[in-house]
């Protein structure tokens, strides 16, 4: 089998098993116990929360371990915006996760007034239209760092700036970014982040927001005051320090997986003519390559790849299922018709030339 849907998730590495395992056998405790067992377990997940805070380049007391990316996600939109003293108008963008334009549509529901920001053909958020979005009562704006369903990389240092000059917090989704871009939120200049463990090695089930000691936080899960006020019930440690592992083993050169990625879109441009490359030429993640297929049927490409073997996808796992044209790019002005050809292909460096030719000739045959 040949894998390309990282984007949706990515296989546990061994590592990251073998650093969970003593807390899911002899170190058990419960964090938040006063004994020996206890204080071993909430030595774990506070190494564990130093190092996630290290690989961000934040303090260890504004990381709270979540149970994914769309907690996190929940967490600082509701959390940010109840909170914040400026106003009730949040900003999103157009092509964001559901976990986002949700818990911004829930928050429209309650009064809040929801400006959702326009992107261009390659799914870009452009600075001027962030700009003139702004208001005097805007209390948040959420833009994510890249997009899951067509690898679009946004100007988040820019736009985290422009936000900023406004006194207006800036939070960011980095949920397809972690293990591939610099996550350092000084430099990113971003108020609040979000990550989901199991794009990058770490199991299903945890996730990291990041939010800037100096942002009032109002938590969505009220209890015993665990994470430090910002998100009650007793920690997962195992699911933690696997967290924390992950993000230390996921750097390196991005450098291949690049070059791979070029070469399996000219192929599949050059092989197929139906064959239109969505999102941003060169601002895109590394492994990340998306198609639609004008006159053909993105579901029934997905079928017949993996009779031959090819695991890949029509864009957000979050969506399976759904009879609806993709939001991302309807969004980037796709026709309906068009949004329902897509095919997302997402890759690590694990992957080989060798695997992407093959699929690439796959692809050829089908459109022969």
């Amino acid at each position: 089998m040949i894998y390309l849907d990282e984007a949706a998730t990515t296989p546990v590495k061994r590592e990251v098993l073998e650093a969970m395992w003593p807390f899911l056998s002899a170190d058990f405790g419960n964090p938040s116990s006063h004994h020996e067992v206890g204080e071993s377990a909430s030595r774990a997940l506070e190494q564990a929360r130093a190092d996630v805070a290290s690989a961000l380049g934040a303090r260890a007391s504004e990381i709270t371990f979540t149970s994914g990316g769309t907690e996190s996600d929940n967490a600082a939109i509701k959390g940010i915006a109840v909170a914040a003293p400026r106003g009730r108008h949040v900003i999103v963008s157009a092509v964001e996760h559901p976990a986002v334009l949700e818990s911004a549509a829930f928050l429209g529901r309650l009064g809040y007034d929801i400006t959702i920001l326009a992107v261009d053909r390659d799914a870009m958020v452009q600075p001027a239209t962030l700009e003139a979005a702004l208001r005097d009562d805007t209390t948040l704006v959420s833009v994510q760092h890249a997009n899951n369903e067509v690898g679009t990389i946004q100007q988040i240092e820019t736009l985290a700036r422009i936000a900023a000059d406004r006194g207006v917090p800036f939070h960011t989704d980095a949920v397809q970014t972690a293990g591939w871009l610099d996550l350092d939120v000084g430099r990113l200049g971003v108020q609040a982040m979000s990550i989901s463990g199991h794009k990058l090695g770490a199991p299903k089930g945890i996730g990291v927001l990041y939010v800037n000691r100096r942002v009032p936080l109002e938590p969505l899960i009220h209890g015993g005051g665990q994470e430090g006020g910002r998100r009650s019930g007793t920690e997962n440690v195992g699911a933690a320090v696997g967290m924390a592992t992950a993000l230390r083993l996921a750097g390196g050169s991005n450098d291949q997986v690049v070059a791979m990625r070029d070469a399996f879109i000219d192929r599949v441009l050059t092989d197929v003519p139906a064959a239109v490359l969505t999102g941003h030429r060169g601002h895109r993640l590394p492994g990340s390559a998306s198609f639609v297929f004008a006159g053909t049927s993105g579901e029934s490409i997905l079928l017949d790849l993996e009779r031959r073997g090819i695991v890949s996808s029509s864009g957000s796992a979050c969506a399976a299922g759904s009879d609806e044209p993709s939001h991302v790019l309807t969004a980037m002005g796709y026709p309906a018709e068009i949004a329902q050809t897509a095919v997302r292909f997402t890759f690590g460096r694990a992957t080989t030339a060798e695997q992407l030719d093959a699929v690439a000739d796959e692809l050829a045959s089908l459109h022969a």
